[in-house]
């Protein structure tokens, strides 16, 4: 099964985790905590395909293999 890959990082400066998905062009979030950053990115990735069907965008394939 793939999935799209996820990355978090801190952001010293702003005190933040954020948090992206590198194949949705511009699909990123953040929250006060690495589990906040994560729940906010999974709905920015849902409305990023929502919006992208809506508007007829082709869909990138995930690269990340899961077991």
């Amino acid at each position: 099964m793939k999935e799209y890959a996820t990355y978090i990082q801190y952001d010293p400066e702003d005190n933040i985790f954020v948090a992206s998905v590198p194949e949705l062009k511009g699909c990123t979030a953040h929250g006060e905590t690495r589990q906040k950053a994560l729940e906010e990115l999974e709905i920015a990735k849902e409305l990023w395909i929502e919006t992208a069907i809506e508007e007829g965008v082709e869909l990138p394939e995930p690269m990340m293999v899961t077991a």
